[in-house]
């Protein structure tokens, strides 16, 4: 069985489209690998790119990433909503088929000393990948952002796994890991008060009290004077999409706010869109088999 690893990494340019299009020209180059989402954001000034391949494939392609970025992002001038510490701001590795987490990991360690040494890049590793349980979260990591990362890099404890004890003079550093799949969505409000998305992201999330497998933040989308609870959840099955809006919508009824929409950045299981439908349509004895496209493949 030919093994399939996914890699989805975000990179800190979300409003130049000639460099979104190099971007993807670059890791396109690479036989093996294919692009299979692009998502750009001029609030978040960032942009997230799915790519699939094998382990030999992905670690070539991502350098040539690496080699664009460095050259064309420079964090001294960036500016953008979404917290970032690095031109590639993160790339994990999540196993999709005929490869293991353990693979993954090991690609991850691959990479990061291949762009530490190549780049001169300070490389930390994250989640499964992770060198002590206080680098496992990537929020943890990134604290302080690409400003704040030459006086973070003094501390023995944030010491990078792999490359120069100093921030890249452009590119600051970047975060390399292993992870399950996980689902960016971010739920837009019908206000421009980003106090609220603050309040409710806080609400939400597990570090302040809020749902196991979620990460939230408020963030402000300026071109729409939307506020956003921007989320990352880290694990459908146990936290599913229905619930996670449900408990937005409540919140923001409580400041008097509605729900405007939502989007999800990147791709999604099927799966967890199927249970949302399920919830929503109160669907009874329904089986994924019932879905006429994956029935076609099944059959196929």
């Amino acid at each position: 069985m030919p093994r399939i690893i996914e890699s989805v990494p975000n990179i800190s340019e979300g409003r130049r489209p000639e460099v979104m299009k190099a971007a993807v020209d670059a890791l396109g180059k690479v036989p093996g690998v294919r692009v299979l989402d692009v998502q750009s954001d001029k609030d978040h000034n960032r942009s997230v790119i799915s790519l699939a391949g094998d382990e030999k494939s992905l670690p070539a392609a991502l350098l040539n990433l690496f080699a664009l970025a460095v050259d064309r992002i420079d964090l001294r001038s960036h500016e953008g909503a979404h917290p970032r510490a690095g031109a590639v701001d993160v790339v994990p590795f999540i196993p999709i088929e005929g490869a293991t987490m353990a693979d993954c990991v090991a690609l991850a360690r691959q990479l990061g000393q291949a762009v530490a040494e190549r780049f001169q890049l300070p490389v930390y590793l994250y989640e499964e990948a992770a060198t002590a349980p206080h680098r496992r979260n990537l929020e943890d990591v990134r604290r302080g952002q690409f400003e704040g990362l030459a006086e973070k890099m003094r501390d023995p404890q944030w010491k990078p796994d792999y490359g120069p004890s100093a921030p890249h003079p452009s590119a600051g550093a970047t975060v390399i890991g292993a992870r399950m799949p996980l689902i960016a969505y971010n739920i837009n409000l019908g206000t421009s008060d980003l106090e609220v998305a603050k309040r409710i992201a806080k609400a939400i999330r597990h570090s302040s009290g809020g749902f196991r497998h979620v990460k939230a933040m408020g963030v402000m989308l300026e071109e729409r004077k939307l506020a956003q609870v921007s989320i990352n959840m880290t694990d459908f099955k146990k936290t599913p999409l229905h619930r996670v809006f449900e408990t937005v919508r409540s919140e923001a009824e409580r400041y008097g706010v509605g729900v405007v929409g939502s989007e999800i950045v990147g791709l999604v299981p099927a799966e967890a869109l199927m249970d949302a439908a399920d919830h929503y349509l109160r669907l009874e004895s329904f089986r994924p088999s019932q879905v006429l496209e994956r029935k076609l493949r099944e059959d196929g």
